[in-house]
């Protein structure tokens, strides 16, 4: 698929080039609590700046219902991407309206327009083609002649969007630098890695990622069970869960994985239990099969941090996908900071898996340069592991 480079190569100067990229931040009311995503869009704005184009940015936060709410504005990404750019981000008040036509129409060379929340029209996730054909229409008649298309956000390239996969159908569609990197990293897992292989899965649902570990167990050579979706396998081994979080409808999947995958499987030997879902509960570590009816377990313990470690310790290849536990609340953090901490040390050719597991890596403070890559798409990375085709791939595949 044609790329960055390529479009660059051609002259952008003084042209329109549409950026979809990935700025679905967290937020405390209007304060970015992780502005990772922002950070990682910015090398390809920055290079269509320089070479002179004018970029319009279309991207989208949170899951508002298919029209404007004031809360899931992108105003508080386009300040921060301002900040971070050096330079003023002009934020349209709609997605295809008139702020967004007029935004457009001033533009200067190298400057950046943010279109409002795209999700904020209702025809960007339709399931009907003509309607996500509609927005896409009116999105390249947006950019105007001349016009080309960039999908940096891997972070939604998996799903069959009028901003992500539509409107490659209608402009020149390349590559940015974020999508080529992600797909390149995700092809190096899928090939030939370098072995042992270990995955590392954590999260709340087993059903989140049954996929994912069905596809994975043939693959790798030990794959390692935190999270709380650690307790539905715990249950399908027979051991009382008190009140962590299980699917009870998952149990008779995870017992056949563990009867036929038994070998690679690695689940934890100890969890640290709390008498509530809260960051002051009290808690204590025990045995993973001694928790106590009326307490739930929030993390790995110790030991389980010991087991993992090691086996990441002698891994050549790791992918790391899912919080060991209840990462934000400090008394439930060290199992995802040891496993961390021990992938960091291994020196493997090591993949994070993005969302939750990005945010840990920041928020506790370790070294994102102790990662092979860090991706911003954790839905996409798993969908790809699985072996699904990612529409916002193809789409720019086909186009080339």
């Amino acid at each position: 698929m044609k790329n960055l480079d390529d479009l660059l190569s051609e002259g952008v100067r003084g042209r329109r080039v549409l950026v979809r990229a990935d700025l679905n931040v967290p937020l405390d009311g209007d304060r970015i609590t992780d502005d990772g995503r922002v950070r990682a869009s910015l090398p390809t704005i920055e290079k269509l700046t320089g070479a002179g184009a004018r970029v319009v940015v279309t991207a989208h936060l949170g899951r508002p219902k298919g029209e404007p709410d004031a809360k899931f504005s992108l105003a508080p990404v386009a300040a921060r991407l301002g900040e971070l750019l050096g330079a003023d981000v002009a934020l349209a008040g709609d997605v295809v309206g008139e702020s967004a036509k007029s935004a457009v129409a001033t533009q200067a060379d190298g400057s950046v327009v943010l279109l409002e929340n795209v999700r904020f029209d209702a025809r960007e996730t339709s399931k009907d083609d003509a309607e996500r054909g509609a927005l896409a229409d009116e999105l390249a008649a947006l950019a105007g002649d001349g016009a080309a298309f960039v999908s940096d956000g891997f972070g939604v390239v998996h799903r069959k969007q009028a901003s992500v996969y539509d409107i490659a159908k209608r402009l020149p569609g390349y590559a940015g630098g974020l999508v080529l990197s992600e797909v390149e990293v995700l092809r190096t897992l899928t090939g030939d890695p370098k072995r042992p292989y270990a995955v590392v899965l954590g999260g709340s649902k087993v059903s989140d990622k049954l996929g994912v570990i069905q596809a994975l167990l043939p693959k790798v050579d030990k794959l390692l069970i935190g999270g709380g979706m650690a307790y539905t396998f715990l249950a399908a081994k027979g051991h009382s869960v008190g009140k962590s979080l299980l699917q009870q409808d998952q149990v008779e999947s995870t017992c056949k994985l563990l009867e036929e995958h038994g070998d690679k499987l690695v689940l934890p030997v100890d969890v640290v239990v709390a008498d509530r879902f809260a960051a002051d509960a009290e808690s204590r570590v025990v045995d993973a099969d001694a928790i106590p009816a009326d307490w739930m377990g929030l993390d790995i313990g110790p030991r389980s941090v010991e087991l993992f470690a090691g086996i990441l310790a002698g891994a050549r290849t790791v992918f790391w996908n899912g919080p060991a536990g209840v990462f934000e609340y400090p008394a439930f953090a060290e199992g995802t900071r040891g496993i961390a901490q021990a992938i960091v040390d291994s020196g493997s050719f090591s993949v994070v898996g993005g969302g939750d597991s990005a945010a840990a890596v920041r928020s506790l403070g370790l070294p994102e340069d102790g990662f092979t890559h860090i991706s911003t798409g954790g839905g996409a990375s798993l969908e790809y592991l699985e072996g699904k085709e990612l529409p916002g791939v193809s789409v720019l595949e086909e186009g080339s």
